[in-house]
């Protein structure tokens, strides 16, 4: 029961926040607008800026951990070319391989997943080393994935990837990193009229996300691609999860490394996920209905592994 509860106090805030958003949605008194620009402030400003207090509160030298950042990297990279071969072999319809792809492999770690951290451990933690490894990945691979798989684009594939890098470079989220490490190595005392000022900002990044993915939540719209859908969800949740969680363990990871990597593995389908794929010329439903159906489900699957490491004693 302690380990039941323990898995639901780390889980069950998170999606609450989410439905708060969600009834304010039904009531009216949030909007379509309200939600893209709660997106683009979070984006842009508050999660940058949550990122890089976190970069700055941190001692790098001691906790920066390489091992644990290879494995990030290494997980990612075999989770999306092991997917984006297996959609080729099984999928029929290939004009959905590129939103499958994308929405199977690309989790929300700098949104759900930091806000699973924080709930537990009260700061970030690791989840800075997440997106530090995972984040440019997710970007260079989703665009890889959606340009050759894409219908009726336009454009070399050659000037598209030179996009993509384009875009990681000035990527708020990394340069909210990068920053924050940099300032970190320096030494250099922040004022403190400063420190407080950003602490205000960043406070607002996780609540005001929830908010925002549940007023942005339709149920609806997963219904249209049910079967792969399902199919990509239980990738997104289980399958990626419990092939790479038992080699973390034997590895020697523990405690908020686990859950990082949980976060990495197990979190819900980033909603940027729709976005890149409506504007690459890629499925937007079947995007759409990965991230509602992953987010949905999620609250079941990361509450269940938590749960499981919990009670293998190993956070």
């Amino acid at each position: 029961m302690e380990n039941l509860i323990y898995s639901l106090n780390a889980t069950l805030p998170v999606f609450l926040t989410i439905v708060v958003g969600w009834l304010l949605r039904r009531q009216g008194m949030l909007t379509d607008e309200f939600v893209a620009v709660a997106n683009r402030l979070n984006f842009q400003v508050t999660l940058p800026v949550m990122l890089f207090c976190d970069m700055v509160e941190m001692d790098l030298r001691s906790v920066f951990d390489l091992g644990f950042f290879l494995f990030c990297l290494a997980a990612t990279t075999l989770c999306f070319f092991t997917i984006w071969g297996a959609s080729h072999l099984f999928m029929k319809e290939k004009n959905l391989v590129g939103s499958f792809v994308q929405g199977s492999f690309r989790g929300s770690s700098a949104v759900l997943g930091t806000a699973f951290i924080q709930n537990i451990y009260g700061t970030a933690g690791m989840a800075p080393l997440v997106i530090m490894a995972s984040a440019p990945l997710y970007n260079l691979f989703s665009v890889l994935v959606l340009t050759f798989e894409g219908q009726g684009l336009t454009g070399s594939a050659g000037q598209k990837m030179k996009k993509a890098l384009g875009d990681i470079v000035t990527n708020p989220l990394i340069l909210g990193i990068v920053a924050g490490a940099g300032f970190a190595l320096s030494g250099i005392q922040m004022p403190q009229i400063v420190g407080k000022t950003l602490s205000n900002i960043a406070a607002m990044s996780t609540p005001l996300a929830l908010v925002a993915i549940g007023a942005g939540f339709e149920l609806r719209s997963a219904r249209a691609r049910l079967g792969p859908t399902l199919v990509g969800s239980f990738i997104k949740l289980v399958a990626q999860t419990a092939i790479f969680m038992p080699v973390a363990i034997v590895l020697g990871f523990r405690g908020q490394a686990l859950i990082a990597i949980l976060v990495l593995l197990g979190a819900p389908t980033t909603p940027s996920s729709y976005i890149m794929a409506q504007n690459m010329n890629n499925d937007g439903v079947l995007a759409n209905s990965l991230v509602v159906c992953t987010t949905l489900f999620s609250s079941l699957t990361v509450t269940g592994w938590i749960f499981l490491l919990r009670a293998l004693g190993v956070v």
